[in-house]
């Protein structure tokens, strides 16, 4: 295994104030110089109390992001709708649509975003794991 194929936890993370957020938000970019996938994985923990900030990607510089709750509870804003989220949650903000997190739990909201410009979709039909997604959302 190569020195770059793995990162853990905390390495290389720093603190950063998102679009004026209240606190900055522990964020790590993983495999920022090495991956040649179409967007950006972060790892981004919120303090109690600590929030995003409300913003929009416009249209002249779009960014879909997708917020992956992987432990505590957090409030999203997307448009004007509030949503409250719990481990295991997702949430897609599509660009040009208003979005924000804030941590409103006594522990800190630890997230996976995965972001990058839209585009045409890609076809997982290929993959199992594509398929069994397709049979299983056909069943539902």
């Amino acid at each position: 295994m190569s020195e770059a194929s793995i990162e853990r936890a905390g390495e290389g993370g720093y603190p950063y104030l998102l679009h004026e957020g209240e606190a900055p938000v522990e964020m790590q970019w993983y495999f920022r110089e090495q991956t040649r996938l179409p967007v950006a994985v972060h790892r981004w923990v919120f303090p109690p109390g600590a929030t995003e900030g409300n913003h929009v990607h416009p249209h002249d510089h779009p960014l879909d992001e997708l917020y992956l709750l992987v432990t505590g509870r957090a409030t999203m804003t997307l448009g004007e709708e509030r949503v409250e989220m719990v481990a295991g949650d997702a949430l897609l903000a599509p660009a040009g649509v208003e979005h924000g997190v804030r941590n409103d739990g006594p522990e800190p909201a630890e997230f996976v975003v995965v972001w990058g410009e839209p585009g045409a979709g890609f076809d997982w039909s290929p993959y199992g794991t594509g398929r069994a997604a397709e049979e299983a959302a056909a069943g539902s």
